[in-house]
């Protein structure tokens, strides 16, 4: 047996028992975790390649391409050589952004040649994929600040010291003039504007330009240069990445095979892709408690697809915990905390992850706030003249924007709730995206007023909650 299918084999015993009981959940983590720098070495080259196709949205041609890649370059004595190309438009990451390394990772475990291509050239002409709107230029200033940050956000989930690292300016700086119009000249113009985004946008009469049609050429010789035997990418990269297998052809060489990974959706999960503009990510320096607490308001069927994209779970163990969540054997908010604690301890250990799971519990599985110690307060002598919205923004910090703050109202998230000061149970009203807007003291004192019962005051932001003094 393999040394992964021996871990699933303990892993798959442990989710058949108890996953709401903290002994059994640390046992898991320990076992699911350790596969994050497992050798995979001993895997065959089909289990190697379903593993990977088991993580795409696309793998072209197909995973028994693949599996014979990887048989073929065995008997030359090498791994296949697996790019994945990134270029540094942001300084912040977030789980989102983790994927393709994650899937990289096992690439390098199973003894492949690994080279993460920084994008320094392609990054000024800018990315036009899925953009409504040309994207304004980086300067080289701004791609080594965004840069300076993204290889240590990304540790947790990938070995950057068997990496090899290299920029595209190393040759596309250097390109000709007659050398670029020889390749452009084999590229059909209209292969360049069946892209949905380029016709969206010229329909609508946007701009459009030609560093923006270039682009996806200028990417492709990065595969051709580097004589990639696999790309690796976002699935909102595969037009991009198509593009390299025909260069490849126009340089003479055996086009790439492809793996396109999913993009993930927010946490709000309204549908849209996890990003940073919409509020809906979990950032990798998040601290443990807010990363447990954003993965427990996910909606149930976002897990799955979570277990998916950040974990080491196999299909089966996947198949395993959806069949007993649908014979009702495991609880889904059970399972939703062995998720949370999967991501927590990837990023901060596992000795983080229990104790977020125990702060979690101690905070939202009591019937009194009253009993948790660690509850933010704000007071409302300082701060009641501020629109709620603004004090869980600026004050609290639970939401990223006010625009985020009025989200969670909208969808009956945002609650003020009464603790008695009898001992009797709780009272919450919900805020409306209106209420939202207006001061914290005002809102504060009708709804006391309306629910006529004094005692401790609490706001209620999805499943964050803070103290409110001074009223």
């Amino acid at each position: 047996m393999t040394r992964l299918g021996d871990s699933v084999r303990r892993a798959t015993a442990l989710l058949a028992q108890d996953l709401s009981s903290d002994a059994t959940v640390e046992q898991l983590l320990t076992e699911t975790g350790s596969r994050r720098y497992m050798d995979l070495a001993d895997l065959p080259a089909k289990d190697q390649a379903e593993l990977i196709a088991s993580r795409s949205v696309e793998l072209l041609p197909g995973a028994e391409k693949l599996a014979e890649q990887i048989e073929a370059r065995r008997a030359e004595g090498r791994g296949l050589h697996v790019k994945l190309g990134i270029d540094p438009t942001g300084a912040e990451v977030h789980l989102g952004h983790a994927v393709p390394f994650i899937v990289l990772s096992r690439f390098q475990r199973m003894g492949h040649d690994v080279t993460v291509l920084i994008g320094d050239i392609t990054a000024k002409i800018g990315d036009p994929s899925g953009r409504t709107a040309e994207r304004p230029p980086l300067t080289d200033e701004d791609i080594a600040r965004n840069l300076s940050t993204y290889r240590e956000q990304v540790r947790p989930f990938f070995d950057f010291d068997r990496v090899r690292f290299v920029h595209n300016s190393e040759w596309l700086a250097g390109i000709t003039l007659p050398r670029l119009i020889g390749i452009l000249a084999q590229v059909p113009a209209s292969q360049l504007l069946q892209r949905e985004d380029f016709r969206n946008r010229l329909a609508a009469g946007s701009g459009l330009t030609m560093s923006e049609l270039i682009y996806p050429v200028a990417m492709a010789i990065d595969s051709a240069e580097l004589h990639c035997d696999l790309e690796l990418g976002g699935v909102d990269q595969l037009l991009n990445m198509q593009m390299g297998r025909r260069v490849m052809e126009i340089y003479g060489q055996q086009p790439q095979l492809i793996a396109a990974m999913p993009l993930i959706e927010g946490t709000d999960g309204s549908g849209a892709k996890m990003s940073k503009s919409k509020g809906n990510y979990i950032a990798l320096t998040a601290r443990p408690d807010d990363v447990f607490g954003k993965i427990m308001s996910i909606p149930d069927r976002l897990m799955v697809p979570y277990l998916r994209a950040w974990t080491e779970w196999t299909d089966a163990e996947l198949d395993v915990v959806s069949a007993r969540i649908e014979e009702r054997s495991l609880h889904p908010m059970d399972l939703k905390k062995v998720l949370a604690g999967e991501v927590v301890s990837a990023l901060h250990g596992q000795e983080a992850a229990m104790a977020a799971r125990a702060g979690f519990v101690a905070q939202f599985s009591k019937k009194s706030f009253t009993d948790v110690e660690t509850l933010p307060v704000v007071d409302v002598a300082e701060h009641g003249g501020e629109g709620i919205a603004a004090v869980l923004t600026k004050v609290l910090r639970f939401t990223p924007s006010a625009s985020a703050a009025r989200r969670i109202a909208k969808q009956n998230g945002l609650r003020m709730v009464v603790e008695p000061a009898d001992g009797g149970e709780q009272r919450a009203v919900v805020l409306t995206e209106g209420e939202a807007l207006r001061p914290l003291a005002e809102v504060a004192a009708e709804k006391l007023a309306e629910l006529d019962v004094r005692g401790s005051v609490y706001l209620k932001a999805g499943r964050k909650v803070a103290g409110v003094s001074g009223l």
